[in-house]
């Protein structure tokens, strides 16, 4: 699939203009770029959902897409599971053409029954071609992979959630097996399993994708080619999302040199000219000045606000912030106690940072609401350390004033001068004359960016956030992480953003089989804890037949024993290189948080280096 050119109105406003684009064979593109972008309205261009204003985009014939959307519409009459079955119509028909043909070869007469057995045979053959055999163990793996259970499949698609029916389109489209799959933020809905699954299967799909998400982590390990549209125009990068981040910071600060390299000369030009626009020069002057009104301006490279978030001046609390004992969580049904989680003895210390994570549905929230004591517990207790004050915010609730502007919203929440709240509202993303916009128009991850600044305006010492990068798109969810890694006081956060909590979590509560299990430990280290786990035991070495110590072999004459100057083992050179490219990759995204440029090409160095050195080993090892 190609475009050429393509443009797009809304109306009087152009959404995008001048975009040409190529999807070859097998690729692997992830779509990246602030929300209001473009980016879903590009591949509904691409599937043709919509048509362009100008431009061409060219399809071939035969071409099968497959396509997801952020939310499902589409409900059909019947369960789920009849819907993710419509993947295998082709052979559904089959099946009832089968039948209907070993009928006919019963009910015929012996003149018509070989020309029954034969269409048969032909049918049978198409059936076991499009894998006829297997199709219900790949919808069993599909949907478990997704995260749908038997139950769920089994619910009616009307009265179905938005994210059962997403899941459900998601595998839908899996299964299909498509030439062209087109996935629109698919890891909303999607537990760390569904994740690990989805990564997994896209590792080994066989066409090509196009996924549009704001999951920085998965985009790592999915896709070698990064689309951005901003601001109307599409750029390509070849790489991971790490690698596009280190070549945008690169590109940022070339802009940076030429642009401060234009304003010098253009002021120059300026002075040149207020100084000799009358006398002898007054014809240079003007000349000058017509070169400066055709002169393309460079923009403005955009500044990050500098942090400033004063929690340190809320009170001190108590060593531990908050507590439990013997602590059983769920919630009460018809006089009945339905647990959904029991809790062992916790306590978070003092500018501790924990993120909860686990399974969707796993009772995060309702541990945390019961923490805070906003549910009662079954049994035990949760307490508050001395001089706690929690700033809460819940997923999708942000008790915003719907009437005011964003800095209304802001100085409601604590009155202080204007320009410090409008410096305040900078670090949040809200710049320039986006203050005055009316909260009631502001989009789902504008409203949880302007929660969390009402909220840690008030200095609470105690944040607790529950997904709190819901509907934020990637630059604010760097923002929010700016935020989080400077605040003083204690943080505990429900989050499934597995690069949020790469880079946020000292420990870990896991929710998993009804119970809390603490990790004293980091997200990457945790994840490599289960990879040991889940890891095959080795083989035990073949020992020799007789008894005791195993008996070395004879060397032919002339021969020593391999000893340390010998050549190194080479999958151990392998194993080695492959750990320090991933060491390198972790080393490039904490560069690329920082900005450091020059430790971005460092390290871009060493990792085409040790890149070609690996594959060369491979190739010598492997021949």
């Amino acid at each position: 699939m190609s475009a050429s050119e393509l443009a797009l109105l809304y109306g009087e406003l152009e959404i995008f203009s001048g975009i040409s684009l190529e999807v070859p064979e097998r690729a692997r593109i992830g779509i990246v770029g602030p929300n209001g972008g473009g980016k879903t309205t590009l591949l509904r261009l691409l599937v043709g959902e919509l048509a362009p204003n100008g431009g061409a985009i060219h399809r071939p014939a035969a071409l099968r897409i497959g396509y997801v959307p952020q939310m499902a519409s589409k409900v059909t009459d019947g369960t789920l599971g009849d819907e993710v079955m419509t993947a295998f119509a082709e052979l559904r028909n089959l099946e009832d053409a089968l039948a209907s043909s070993a009928l006919e070869i019963e009910q015929a007469d012996a003149a018509g029954q070989k020309r029954a057995e034969r269409r048969y045979s032909s049918l049978l053959q198409r059936y076991e071609a499009l894998g006829g055999s297997d199709y219900r163990n790949l919808m069993e793996r599909a949907t478990t992979g997704v995260g749908l259970s038997s139950e769920v499949l089994e619910t009616p698609a009307s009265a179905a959630s938005g994210g059962e029916r997403t899941r459900a389109a998601l595998a839908t489209a899996l299964l299909t097996d498509p030439d062209l799959l087109v996935l629109d933020e698919p890891t909303n809905y999607l537990d760390f399993d569904g994740l690990a699954w989805l990564e997994t299967f896209l590792g080994g799909f066989s066409h090509a994708f196009l996924v549009v998400s704001h999951d920085r982590y998965f985009l790592d390990r999915v896709v070698s080619l990064v689309w951005e549209l901003d601001k109307g125009k599409l750029q390509v990068f070849r790489g991971d999302y790490t690698k596009y981040r280190a070549l945008k910071i690169e590109q940022s600060e070339r802009q940076r040199r030429e642009y401060e390299r234009q304003q010098e000369y253009i002021e120059r030009e300026e002075s040149f000219i207020r100084r000799y626009r009358a006398g002898q020069r007054a014809r240079e002057a003007r000349g000058r000045a017509t070169r400066l009104e055709r002169l393309k301006r460079i923009d403005a490279p955009s500044k990050e606000a500098p942090l400033r978030i004063d929690g340190a001046n809320a009170d001190r609390t108590g060593q531990i912030v908050v507590s439990t004992r013997d602590l059983r969580v769920g919630f009460s049904n018809d006089d009945e106690d339905v647990q959904l989680l029991s809790v062992p003895d916790l306590a978070l210390e003092r500018q501790s940072r924990t993120v909860i994570v686990g399974a969707n549905g796993a009772g995060k929230s309702t541990l945390v609401q019961t923490l805070l004591g906003h549910i009662p517990s079954l049994s035990g207790q949760a307490s508050l350390g001395h001089n706690v004050q929690v700033g809460y915010q819940r997923q999708g609730h942000y008790d915003l004033p719907e009437d005011s502007t964003v800095l209304d919203a802001l100085l409601d929440a604590r009155n202080l001068p204007i320009e410090d709240a409008r410096s305040y509202l900078a670090v949040f993303l809200f710049s320039g004359d986006d203050v005055f916009a009316p909260v009631k128009s502001l989009s789902g991850g504008e409203r949880t960016r302007l929660a969390l600044a009402r909220l840690l305006i008030t200095e609470p010492n105690f944040l607790v956030l529950d997904e709190p990068t819901t509907h934020l798109d990637i630059p604010s969810r760097e923002a929010l992480e700016r935020v989080l890694l400077s605040f003083p006081g204690t943080l505990l956060v429900v989050s499934h953003d597995r690069q949020l909590i790469s880079m946020l979590a000292q420990q870990l509560w896991i929710i998993e089989g009804g119970s809390v299990h603490p990790f004293a430990g980091t997200f990457d280290e945790w994840v490599q804890s289960r990879q040991e786990e889940n890891r095959p035991a080795p083989k035990p070495r073949k020992r020799s037949r007789s008894h005791g110590a195993p008996q070395s072999k004879a060397r032919p004459k002339g021969k020593r024993a391999p000893g340390p100057a010998d050549p190194p083992d080479p999958e151990v050179v392998i194993a080695g290189m492959e750990s320090r490219l991933v060491e390198i990759e972790r080393e490039l995204e904490s560069a690329s948080q920082r900005q450091d440029v020059a430790q971005i090409a460092l390290l871009g160095q060493e990792y085409q280096t040790t890149q070609a050195s690996l594959e060369q080993a491979l190739s010598e090892w492997g021949g």
